[in-house]
């Protein structure tokens, strides 16, 4: 079997990610389920609340052993594939996501994979380092980042004057 440790996303079924993801901490298995704060209202209150960013998502990294663990978890739906294959995502881009999270800008998440427009390294700011594609949204000051073989896009704004060609 494959010892080697990836991170793997996995769909939940709707409306199951934090329930899921408690349950992959239960079992011992390190999963990451990014978040974000909203404001909700209802007819009587508003409240902030804690959100999935991903509908339906949440990643594991865990070896090719404990694949099967991860689908008889409850809320688990299953792993996604890609040409055939369990996709798995590289190391960077989870943490590229968590550094999105942690920066405090208002992300809007776009359930839609974008053509391959112009690559762009973002050279300084709280995104430094970041490679995305360019995307001419709203006088071209969004920015679209792609998550490798998931269908889903993350847009934010950011200067242009932070942004390089590669």
């Amino acid at each position: 079997m494959d010892n080697v440790y990836r991170w793997y996303p996995v769909t939940t079924r709707s409306r199951s990610e934090k329930k899921a993801y408690d349950e992959l901490l239960r079992k011992n298995l390190t999963a990451y389920l990014p978040v974000r704060k909203t404001l909700k209202q209802w007819s009587d209150r508003k409240k902030w609340v804690e959100e999935p960013l991903l509908k339906s998502y949440i990643f594991v990294y865990i070896s090719a052993r404990e694949h099967a663990e991860v689908l008889m978890t409850q809320g688990i739906a299953r792993f996604i594939y890609f040409s055939g294959q369990i996709s798995s995502i590289p190391d960077q881009q989870i943490e590229n996501l968590k550094l999105l999270l942690s920066s405090g800008e208002d992300l809007n998440v776009l359930e839609q994979d974008f053509k391959a427009g112009e690559k762009v390294r973002i050279k300084a700011g709280p995104f430094m380092g970041i490679v995305a594609e360019l995307v001419s949204l709203q006088s071209k000051q969004r920015i679209i980042l792609r998550l490798q073989n998931m269908g889903y896009a993350i847009e934010i704004n950011t200067s242009m004057g932070y942004v390089e060609r590669i």
